[in-house]
Formats: C-alpha cells, structure tokens, sequence
C-alpha cells in the first residue's frame, strides 16, 4: 500500500505528539519560544513545534483537517510537478506553512520569556486556505452541521482570525492561523497564476439556491 506524503506527515506528528505527551523535557524543547529562539539561536524550533500538540484533542483537530485538505493540495502539486518534484514542493509548502505562520508571533513575543505556543495550525490552515482557492465551491462543515462553500467560509475565518489575533485573549495563536491561511493562498497563486482565474470563474457562477 502506497501512503501519500499528507498521511506520513500525519504519522510522525502523531508519534512526536504522542511521545511528547509523556515527555515533558521533549515539549519544552520542541515548544515554540520566542524568547529562546531568539537569544539561544534555537531556529529548529519553527519547525519542530509543528510536529507536537498540548493534547489529544488538539492533534485530532489539526491532523484530521490537514488529512483532507492536505490531499487536495498533494495532488494538485503531484498533478503540477509530477510525483517527485511535486512530492518535494508539498512538504516545503507544508514546512513553510508552519514556519512563516510563526513568523508574527516572534516578533510581537520575542522579548516574553513566557510565551509558548505549539501545534501544526499552521501548516494546517495553508493546506485549508491552499485548497479553497483550488476548490473554492467544496463546502467546509462545522461540526457537522454548518455547510458552507469554502469561498465564504474561507472569508468568514480570515476575518474571525484577524479580530481574535488583535484581542489576544484567549490563549489561542490566531495569528498562526491567519498568517498561515494567507500564505496558502499566496503560495497557490504565485505557483499556479491561473488559479486566480479559475477561482473566479468558479465563484461567480455560484448561486445561494
């Protein structure tokens, strides 16, 4: 059985996470911190933060979102750059999509020695955000219930994320999100220009009923 390169991705998350559950030394430091970037030159820890999660629930969320929208993206790439190349080019979208995500919180905490945050959002909202802009009439469902084409939903999220990241009050990276989701979207359009056109092709022929 061949696995694609999203499930093995998931795979080594979920042993790192798994591992780091009972290893608080190895959380704290994979653990992404600001501070310890920056003053022990620490860099690994852009990307190794993303392969570790606070809890199960947590890990469950981001690798069962990334599970399917990640093979959306995979095979567009595939699909665009053959299995080689494109297989390369996914995990460098993936990888990037962890680390530029990151990129505003280190410099708005760099300075706080407590700040710590973890997880593969990411990674995870550039695979969502890659794969609306590919798709953007598949619906998203909330919990089951809420459908809603990935367009609008799509929007909604931007606008939750970026009013949530300037509250800063819940303990939540929403500034991960956002910066991650946009760069999704920036990647697919510099890599695949008429991707642009077809979005909007896609989208104005949509109807509410």
């Amino acid at each position: 059985m061949n696995l694609s390169i999203t499930v093995i991705l998931i795979i080594l998350t979920v042993i790192s996470s798994f591992y780091g559950f009972n290893n608080l030394s190895f959380i704290e430091r994979w653990m992404f911190i600001p501070y310890k970037i920056k003053n022990r030159k620490q860099w690994d820890r852009f990307i190794l933060s993303g392969f570790i999660h606070k809890d199960y629930i947590h890990l469950l969320f981001n690798m069962f979102t990334f599970y399917f929208f990640g093979r959306v993206v995979e095979q567009f790439l595939l699909f665009q750059y053959g299995t080689v190349a494109g297989g390369v080019v996914f995990v460098l979208f993936y990888l990037l999509g962890i680390i530029i995500a990151d990129i505003p919180t280190y410099l708005k905490h760099q300075n706080d020695s407590y700040y710590r945050a973890l997880g593969a959002s990411g990674g995870t909202a550039a695979a969502v955000f890659a794969s609306i802009i590919i798709l953007p009439l598949a619906d998203i469902c909330l919990f089951g219930i809420l459908c809603l084409p990935g367009f609008i939903l799509g929007a909604l999220f931007l606008i939750y994320s970026y009013v949530k990241g300037k509250q800063d009050s819940d303990g939540i990276n929403h500034d991960a999100h956002l910066y991650g989701a946009l760069f999704g979207i920036i990647f697919i359009l510099v890599i695949s220009p008429g991707s642009a056109l077809d979005f909007v092709d896609q989208i104005k022929n949509w109807r509410i009923f």
